[in-house]
């Protein structure tokens, strides 16, 4: 991992002198990262999409903007936040965003003494992720699926430390409760 850091490092700052396959190396390394993570927030994969190549032509065009190499992944981030809000901010009256009721005949996985299938849990956790607030759901997004530290997330989202910390264990509650099995919810 410390390797693959330097490398991306010295892409930065080729790609920041101009080196435009330097870029693309960039890109192909962090497009699935940042469309996952964009996929997540938006909850629709044109718009993802969409997006992510918004993220990466503007990341382009203010590299050399970058002061440190090594806070390339906030910066990009940052970058995708603000571009998946902007488009929230463009489309405020259409956000309601359709569920999807799971369906699924197989083999069931056992979770807290009842089947659940596979698909289930996935439609289960998609489904109780959307019922957060964005702030909580980019929380969750930004610690569980890409895994960054807390100072990070709050430079993405500036905001402090004790508000990130905040949003993702007031989200974790809420999903605990939202995930629990029927039979032992409300149940401490």
């Amino acid at each position: 991992m410390i390797f693959r850091a330097v490398e991306d490092t010295d892409l930065i700052r080729q790609a920041a002198r101009g080196g435009v396959e330097a870029y693309n190396l960039l890109v192909s390394r962090w497009e699935k990262r940042v469309y996952n993570y964009l996929l997540r927030i938006v909850g629709n994969r044109e718009d993802a999409l969409d997006l992510a190549q918004d993220v990466f032509l503007k990341a382009y065009q203010n590299l050399r903007k970058l002061d440190d190499p090594q806070r390339f992944a906030p910066w990009l981030y940052r970058i995708a936040h603000n571009e998946a809000y902007s488009m929230f901010r463009k489309r405020k009256p259409e956000s309601d965003v359709e569920g999807l009721e799971p369906e699924g005949t197989g083999a069931g996985i056992t979770v807290g003494g009842s089947s659940v299938f596979p698909i289930e849990l996935s439609l289960a956790v998609a489904s109780a992720l959307s019922r957060l607030s964005a702030d909580q759901r980019e929380a969750v997004v930004l610690k569980i699926y890409q895994g960054f530290k807390f100072e990070e997330m709050a430079e993405i989202l500036s905001c402090p430390v004790s508000t990130v910390k905040s949003r993702l264990y007031t989200a974790i509650e809420l999903l605990k409760a939202e995930l629990a099995p029927i039979g032992t919810r409300g149940v401490s």
